[in-house]
C-alpha cells in the first residue's frame, strides 16, 4: 500500500480527503462538548467553594467525546447513524433536524469540508511519509483549537499540552542531514518551545504593566509554545507576524462593521492557529520569497 501510494500521490491525496472528512465529524463534536466538560471539571473542583447557583445548567450523567449519543439541539431527538454521515447527511436532510424540521448549522459539514481539505493539502505537500501523517495530527488538534477559542474564549490545555509534547518527542528523531521541516533538532524544538511561551508572557506582562489589563490569556502562550516545540524557533517572528497581522485586521473591520465594542475581547487563538498551520506548510518558501524580494 505505501508503494501504491507514492506511485499514484493524487490517490493519497482521496484517501487522506475521505478519511479526514469522517473525523471532522468528530472535531464537531469535540468542539461542542470539551468546553462543557472543562467547566463540569472546574465546578466539581470548586464545588465546596461556590456559594452562588450556576450560572447554566450543565448535563448529568456521564457526558464525554463518546457518551451521551449525540442529539439535536432543538428537540433532542437522537441522531441516527445514516444522519451523522459527514456533509452528504446535511444535504440530504436540507440542513435541518429530521425529527423536528428545525434548522441545522452549516457549521457542522464546513467543519467537516475544511478538516477533509486542510488535510488533503498536507498529504499533497509532503506526499506518502510520515511527515504528512505528523502534519495531519497537527492539523486536527488545531481546528478544534482554533474553534474552541473562537467560541468561548479558552484554549483546551488537554489538546495544546500534549501537542508541545508530541513535538519535543518529535525532534528525537531528527536525521543528522537532510532534515524534514517537521522533524527539527531537539536543540530547536526546546528553544522553540521556551521562545514561544516566553514572547507572548512578555507581551501579556508589559501591557498589562502599562493599561492594567489582561490582553491575552494564558492558552495563546502554550498554543505558540507548542508550535515552536513542532516547527522550531526559526518560524515563530513569522507566526507571530502573521497572527498579529491578520488579528488586527479583522478586529478593526469588527468594530467597523459590527459595532464591535473595543471592550470586548476577540480571541488570538485562531489567528496563531492559522498562521502556524501555513508556517508549516509553506514557512520556508514564504521567508525564501520574502528575502528573494527585499534583500
Amino acid at each position: 500500500m505505501p508503494e501504491l501510494f507514492a506511485e499514484t500521490p493524487i490517490l493519497f491525496v482521496a484517501v487522506v480527503f475521505a478519511f479526514c472528512l469522517v473525523i471532522g465529524s468528530f472535531l464537531n463534536v469535540v468542539i461542542h462538548r470539551l468546553p462543557i466538560m472543562m467547566e463540569r471539571e472546574w465546578r466539581v473542583q470548586c464545588e465546596e467553594m461556590a456559594k452562588t447557583p450556576p450560572e447554566q445548567e450543565l448535563p448529568e450523567g456521564r457526558f464525554d467525546l463518546v457518551a451521551p449519543r449525540s442529539r439535536c439541539p432543538s428537540c433532542g431527538a437522537l441522531i441516527k447513524a445514516w444522519q451523522n454521515i459527514p456533509v452528504i447527511s446535511y444535504l440530504l436532510l436540507g440542513g435541518r433536524c429530521a425529527n423536528c424540521k428545525e434548522s441545522i448549522s452549516a457549521r457542522y459539514p464546513v467543519v467537516e469540508l475544511l478538516t477533509a481539505v486542510l488535510a488533503g493539502l498536507c498529504a499533497w505537500r509532503f506526499g506518502a511519509s510520515i511527515e504528512a501523517a505528523m502534519a495531519i495530527i497537527l492539523t486536527l488538534a488545531l481546528i478544534p483549537v482554533a474553534l474552541i477559542d473562537a467560541d468561548t474564549q479558552l484554549i483546551p490545555d488537554s489538546i495544546v499540552l500534549p501537542l508541545m509534547w508530541i513535538g519535543l518527542a518529535m525532534s528525537l528523531w531528527h536525521p543528522v542531514a537532510g532534515a524534514d521541516t517537521l522533524f527539527i533538532s531537539p536543540r530547536d524544538a526546546i528553544i522553540g518551545a521556551m521562545a514561544g511561551y516566553l514572547s507572548l508572557w512578555i507581551v501579556f506582562q508589559l501591557f498589562r504593566l502599562v493599561t492594567g489589563k489582561e490582553g491575552m490569556g494564558y492558552g495563546d502562550f502554550k498554543l505558540l509554545a507548542a508550535l515552536g516545540a513542532w516547527l522550531g524557533w526559526q518560524q515563530l517572528p513569522m507566526i507571530i507576524l502573521m497572527s498579529a497581522v491578520v488579528g488586527a485586521i479583522v478586529g478593526i473591520a469588527l468594530m467597523a462593521i459590527r459595532k464591535h465594542e473595543r471592550s470586548v475581547p476577540i480571541p488570538f487563538g485562531p489567528y496563531l492557529a492559522a498562521a502556524g498551520w501555513i508556517a508549516m506548510l509553506w514557512g520556508d518558501t514564504i521567508k525564501t520569497t520574502y528575502l528573494d524580494m527585499f534583500l
